[in-house]
């Protein structure tokens, strides 16, 4: 109980102390000292000790001492007289700026107890500085035809004095056609203005040459002085005129030096150089020139160094637009510096979801929050995407937000998403966070192969290796992997009749096709199958498509010869009159070829005659004629060796032997066949008998020949336009054979075909062509028979 006594005694003590001091500095107020910049160091200021009420004892004993606002040692208080001395010499200028009135905040602190009494100090200006002008001279053109009283805007002088020791009064040296008239801006700064007052004449005088005077309000007054040069111009009429008298400006404090803060533009209707527009600033303190630089073409205002929102917060910018002849315009620029949006969004991803199967439904991506530190609009945001994306964004509670697709996506026409998921903030300027994220689509067999063409035609020569490679099939899957990998193969065939499996086969990984077989193009001329193609997937796919393989001729077969056959049982001879005219149709080959086009085209050539000269054939339809007249000095039997040849390459032929004998009339008896010359060598013992023998057999052929002749001429009566009396008989010839297409017949011919009786073999005895109206007229010169020599 007594520890406790003594200790609330001690507590009311102290109290009662703070009550006193209260009491005592109650009627103390904020102080206001004045002091003249450029007061020597150690000059007296103010006595504290009496301002306080406070001995001098007391201060020391306190530890009293001052504490400026910015902590310069620009004060300090003499504790043995308690008086508040100089601590330096004072430059307001460089405390202050121009910034008028130039206050220094301080404090007096008290110890034992503690005390804080406020005081400031102000510092008057003394007219320590001159004013002085941006350029020592100045260069103006000024029309010759501008009227008096124009105003033309001068650049003015800088005076780092405020109050009446800045610039007071511009004057200009005497002249008889200027004036200076000194005008004031709403801040109280003063410029001049040059005014004319009497016309110029450039031919009287082309320049002039003044000095223009700045003087402040100082005691003594101080001036500083500029050269203007002025130039005198012919006729410029139209000054240059500025879109806007006032720019406004915003720049944030953060913009980079070299930032375009604004672009002024005035516009001069004068052409050449009274057109040409120079920009420049016609006030310029030094805090502007050292933060804005003004290009004087473009009027593009650039910053050269940070702005700093805390220590100048506006500016304001005067600028000149002067043309090639003197004219100008003005306009001001103000210019507030922006306080800035310093934090930038945060985006924190909770899930995502890659890859996402394609086709599927509405899916959820990713799931991520987003936040601010900043506060109000600075703090506020704006999520999005890119718009050319299928996916959105959902917000949900505490700017949590679900990224989800939108609607089924597709694989084959993208497979990877890049997605941008911006986070804007509000504020001014607005910062932003990007967040990439990939989402990969996984396929699903959703697509058949499909052929490159829906049908292919392929050639090939016949008389092929086995196994030769004839072309190919190819077949694409937009899907991937196993959905993408192909397996070709033979489809049933369209036709059950061609033997698809022995002709060809495919490769079921490229799609190669392959001959199995030689092919005949005379037997198989073309054919088609289908081919499919198939993927890996699950449920598979397939498509088909359609192959036509053309078979390209080879020259694999030689003319064959319709007639003379060569293969009966005796030569068939043709009978020609002697007194035949040259150009006499003998006989006619008739030759087919089982190939076609060029290797089917035919060609005769007569390779060998009894008697040269005397008979020729047509190269192009095998007709035999005479070549001349024929006498009584030719050989009565000829034999005629021709090829036929057909058009290939190499080019294949066959040959056939004619035999012809020359008569003088049907009457004459025929001579033997060349195959009875061998009896000429037979024993002359039965001479007697083969005389007979030749009689009787001539007697006969006699008969024979009116018969026929007879009825030759009865045939060709009745039936002039028939095509022959005697018929094609039927028999094991090809029908391709009869006619081979390609233009043996020339000419429109008849013929009677006659068969050798009971045979049983069916061959050709002799084609003998009809002409009714020849053997109307001279039955001795066209009629041919066919004969049967038989050896003896």
């Amino acid at each position: 109980m007594e520890a406790g006594g003594e200790r609330f005694p001690k507590q009311r003590q102290v109290l009662i102390l703070f009550l006193l001091l209260g009491v005592a500095l109650a009627g103390w107020e904020s102080r206001r000292y004045f002091v003249m910049e450029e007061t020597e160091s150690g000059s007296f200021v103010a006595n504290l000790a009496k301002d306080l009420g406070l001995g001098v004892a007391e201060l020391a004993a306190r530890e009293a001492r001052v504490v400026s606002e910015d902590n310069e040692p620009w004060l300090q208080l003499d504790l043995q007289t308690g008086k508040l001395i100089l601590s330096e010499k004072l430059d307001r200028e460089e405390m202050c700026g121009p910034t008028d009135p130039c206050v220094v905040h301080f404090q007096v602190l008290l110890k034992k107890p503690l005390g804080v009494f406020r005081a400031e100090l102000l510092v008057r200006d003394i007219n320590d500085h001159s004013p002085e002008f941006p350029e020592r001279e100045m260069t103006l053109k000024i029309l010759e035809t501008s009227p008096p009283g124009t105003v033309f805007p001068l650049k003015t002088a800088q005076d780092l004095d405020v109050g009446n020791n800045n610039i007071q009064n511009y004057n200009i040296s005497h002249n008889s056609y200027f004036h200076v008239s000194t005008r004031n801006w709403g801040d109280g700064r003063k410029y001049p203005e040059l005014v004319l007052d009497k016309e110029l004449d450039r031919e009287e005088q082309a320049e002039l040459r003044l000095t223009l005077t700045a003087l402040d309000g100082g005691s003594p007054p101080r001036s500083g002085t500029a050269q203007v040069r002025i130039s005198v111009l012919d006729v410029n009429d139209n000054a240059p005129e500025f879109a806007q008298t006032h720019y406004q400006v915003q720049v944030p404090e953060n913009s980079p030096v070299g930032t375009l803060v604004v672009k002024v533009s005035a516009r001069d209707l004068d052409t050449g150089t009274n057109g040409e527009i120079s920009y420049s600033l016609f006030y310029s303190s030094q805090e502007i020139s050292t933060t804005f630089e003004l290009s004087s073409i473009s009027g593009e205002v650039r910053l050269i160094k940070k702005l700093d929102f805390e220590t100048i917060s506006s500016y304001e910018l005067y600028i000149d637009a002067s043309d090639g002849g003197g004219l100008s315009g003005k306009c001001s620029v103000s210019i507030e510096v922006m306080d800035v949006n310093d934090n930038f969004p945060e985006l924190t991803i909770s899930s995502l979801t890659s890859p996402i199967p394609e086709n599927s439904p509405e899916t959820e991506v990713a799931l991520f929050r987003i936040r601010d530190r900043d506060s109000g609009d600075n703090g506020r945001m704006t999520c999005s995407i890119q718009d050319d994306l299928p996916f959105l964004l959902k917000p949900s509670a505490e700017n949590f937000y679900t990224l989800v697709t939108n609607g089924a996506l597709d694989r084959e026409s993208k497979a990877q998403y890049n997605i941008t998921i911006t986070v804007t903030d509000m504020g001014t300027p607005r910062l932003k966070t990007e967040h990439n994220i990939t989402v990969l689509v996984s396929d699903v067999n959703d697509n058949a192969p499909a052929f490159t063409q829906t049908s292919y035609t392929l050639s090939v020569r016949e008389n092929n290796s086995p196994a030769l490679h004839i072309g190919s099939v190819r077949a694409t899957d937009r899907d991937a992997g196993a959905n993408a990998q192909v397996t070709y193969s033979l489809l049933p065939p369209l036709d059950p009749h061609v033997p698809l499996a022995s002709l060809v086969s495919i490769n079921p990984d490229n799609g190669h096709l392959f001959a199995l077989r030689s092919l005949d193009y005379e037997a198989l001329r073309a054919f088609e199958f289908r081919v499919g193609a198939a993927d890996r997937g699950s449920p598979a796919l397939s498509s088909q498509a359609l192959v036509r393989v053309l078979v390209a001729d080879d020259n694999d077969n030689a003319p064959f010869v319709l007639y003379p056959l060569q293969n009966a049982s005796a030569p068939c001879t043709e009978l020609v009159p002697r007194a035949a005219e040259a150009g006499y149709l003998v006989t006619k080959v008739v030759a087919v070829d089982g190939d076609s086009g060029q290797n089917a085209w035919l060609s005769y050539q007569l390779l060998k005659a009894t008697e040269p000269g005397l008979f020729g054939v047509w190269a192009h339809n095998g007709e035999v004629r005479t070549a001349r007249l024929l006498s009584e000095r030719d050989a009565a039997k000829h034999r005629l060796l021709v090829l036929v040849k057909d058009n290939g390459e190499p080019p294949l032929s066959a040959s056939v032997t004619l035999h012809v004998l020359l008569v003088d009339g049907f009457s004459q008896p025929y001579l033997p066949a060349p195959e009875a010359e061998a009896a000429d060598a037979a024993p002359a013992a039965p001479l007697t008998v083969y005389l007979v023998v030749a009689l009787a057999s001539v007697s006969s052929l006699f008969v024979f020949s009116v018969l026929v002749f007879v009825a030759v001429r009865l045939c060709r009566r009745g039936g002039a336009a028939s095509v022959g009396r005697c018929s094609v008989p039927e028999g094991p010839f090809p029908g391709h054979l009869v006619d081979s297409g390609t233009g043996t017949l020339s000419q429109s011919y008849q013929y009677e075909v006659c068969l050798t009786g009971g045979s049983g073999s069916n061959e050709f005895k002799f084609l003998k062509p009809v002409f009714s109206n020849i053997l109307e007229s001279d039955l001795g010169r066209k009629s041919e028979r066919c004969s049967t020599f038989q050896n003896s």
